[in-house]
């Protein structure tokens, strides 16, 4: 094939150097799949009969500092396109820089948040100022891969749902020249929901939808917009995500096929979101405003048709047998599952006790918000707790007026009293002269809305006492980074007392004989926290569900004895479980 025109929309159909195309896509992350199994995925892809994947591109893991760009080990984008190439996928981008993706702040790094001026997602310039560092060092690592170039990548698309957004007329132009200049010249997309697909365009760019449902109303408006041009569903979304004290979200497997089947006969080009949704390890998951706030769960399986752990659903098989028009190849062999033995808890450390090693103390006289904390080299705090601590003098009514982001633990003289929970009034009283200790968790930042900016996390605002707002604070960032939970190691454990103290870190040793497999953790009787696997941090648990089991590659393990941390907030039962099947909770379907 030569490489000269590239993927085309400028006839009533996709035409890949000058032959018609019907894009067959699905998306995988990169950043939400151990680096160790891309391979596995990606065949597992390709034997599904899909010709092109799709992955999103997450500034806020590339940059998480100002000065600080990681394109290496579990984020080298080019050995992740270089393989897709490998195995004969072509690929569309999506670099953002706002990707949405249920990730904390769509992506976005939060140390945007510390210019008080801040408007994401528009030409102020300190947000274009960012992009531009941002994609003088993405956008030349793309280059050479493109089509043309003999690459992989066949389209690039411009930002992402900016319809829903839409607060200014000229950013999407400047997004689409941020590209162009930096020399990408394949195939420009934007992608927005049904209503929203005129604001979303941009000159020059491809418009395409997303949807759950064909509608024939949607597909009118997108060819109203676009005569003659071919439709393209980026997202058509094969599940959903969850999120935490809600239901398991599931499309039934005959839905989705029928959906497919009628995009397919429409001659329309499809992306399924996702083909595989793996993990939002750590504190990557993103939260909904809307109706209240609610964070997202660990798991990003998605009910999609490669399980989280990388099984074949029915959905799977469903959509190998729609696509078998042409010869694929086989379908790897599943992972090995191992249900390991309980790890018994044998040492404890109090949240009290652990302070010592975290960035800090810093002392102010108001709160100050996370993202604004002199910490990690002027970049403020991005992930996990906050502690905020200071004496009352005098008894009284303790109210936080909803300044509290996102759920808060209350202690007197270091006992546990009681919740502050965002969007809701509680009033607390106190006796005397005490030292009183907020523990502020960021339980996600939203990843969509009109209010990306105001995702300010910690205490945003005054706590008031006698509706006097309380000041001199000594402030604890507790961003619990690989770098904090290594150096615990150095801290005062004990061995567990029958009553430990809560919070606090449990330790115990996880054995693995042999070649590490795959398996789920489970935490009954544990309440709320994290838990760390060699340093790892695996994601959040929480006893509401509806995720009651996180899943632990069989990478994340070492051949002999690996160490396990619980951070929990309230209560655990000493033990953590291994079962080699997941359990999401219970399911409902989408409606």
């Amino acid at each position: 094939m030569s490489r000269k025109v590239g993927l085309s929309a400028n006839s009533s159909q996709l035409t890949l150097e000058g032959e018609p195309f019907q894009l067959i896509g699905g998306s995988i992350h990169y950043f939400r799949v151990p680096r160790a199994y891309w391979r596995d995925r990606l065949m597992k892809m390709k034997a599904c009969g899909i010709n092109t994947l799709t992955t999103y591109v997450p500034w806020s893991l590339h940059q998480p500092e100002r000065g600080l760009f990681i394109f290496h080990t579990q984020l080298d984008l080019e050995a992740y396109l270089n393989l897709a190439a490998e195995l004969g996928l072509w690929v569309i981008l999506r670099p953002g820089p706002y990707i949405s993706s249920e990730l904390d702040l769509g992506g976005l790094p939060s140390w945007l948040l510390r210019d008080s001026s801040m408007r994401l997602r528009t030409t102020y310039t300190g947000f274009t100022q960012a992009v531009n560092i941002y994609f003088d060092k993405l956008i030349p690592k793309l280059v050479p891969l493109q089509f043309k170039k003999g690459g992989p990548i066949i389209a690039v698309q411009v930002e992402n749902e900016y319809g829903s957004y839409a607060k200014d007329g000229s950013y999407m132009l400047f997004i689409k020249e941020a590209l162009q200049s930096r020399g990408i010249n394949e195939l420009l997309l934007t992608s927005d929901n049904h209503n929203t697909l005129r604001s979303g365009g941009v000159e020059g760019g491809t418009v395409s939808a997303k949807l759950q449902k064909v509608n024939q109303r949607d597909i009118q408006d997108l060819n109203a917009i676009q005569p003659n041009s071919p439709s393209i569903v980026t997202d058509y979304w094969t599940g959903w995500y969850d999120v935490w004290g809600d239901l398991h979200h599931v499309l039934p497997p005959e839905d989705m096929v029928s959906t497919v089947r009628e995009i397919l006969r429409r001659g329309m080009s499809i992306n399924l979101y996702m083909f595989h949704g793996g993990s939002s390890f750590g504190f990557m998951s993103g939260a909904l405003a809307d109706p209240s706030y609610r964070g997202l769960v660990t798991s990003h399986d998605y009910d999609a048709p490669l399980s989280e752990a990388g099984d074949y659903t029915p959905k799977y098989h469903l959509l190998r047998d729609l696509f078998s028009r042409q010869s694929f190849p086989d379908m790897p062999a599943l992972h090995y599952r191992e249900v390991y033995e309980s790890v018994i808890m044998y040492q404890h450390l109090s949240l009290w006790d652990a302070l010592s090693f975290t960035e800090g103390p810093f002392k102010s006289p108001k709160p100050v918000n996370m993202e604004n904390l002199p910490v990690n080299y002027g970049n403020g705090q991005s992930y996990g707790y906050t502690l905020y601590e200071t004496t009352i003098t005098s008894g009284g009514l303790l109210k936080s007026r909803d300044n509290v982001r996102d759920r808060a633990l209350v202690f007197v003289d270091r006992i546990y009293i009681g919740l502050f929970k965002r969007q809701r009034v509680d009033n607390y009283s106190l006796q005397g002269r005490r030292t009183l200790s907020l523990l502020v968790e960021n339980c996600g930042r939203v990843h969509q809305g009109r209010d990306l900016d105001k995702q300010h996390k910690g205490l945003v605002g005054d706590i008031f006492l006698n509706n006097i707002p309380m000041r001199d604070f000594i402030i604890y960032s507790l961003d619990m980074k690989p770098s904090f939970i290594d150096s615990l190691y150095q801290a005062p454990w004990k061995s567990l007392p029958d009553t430990p103290s809560y919070p606090g870190f449990f330790m115990g040793r996880m054995f693995a004989y042999g070649y590490p497999s795959d398996t789920f953790v489970k935490l009954p009787g544990w309440a709320k926290g994290v838990i760390f696997i060699n340093g790892l941090n695996l994601g959040r648990y929480w006893s509401i569900g509806p995720q009651q089991t996180l899943y632990l590659p069989g990478p994340f393990v070492n051949s002999g004895i690996n160490q396990v941390i619980v951070f929990e907030e309230q209560e655990g039962d000493y033990q953590v479980h291994f079962e080699d099947t997941p359990d999401l909770g219970m399911a409902a379907d989408i409606q």
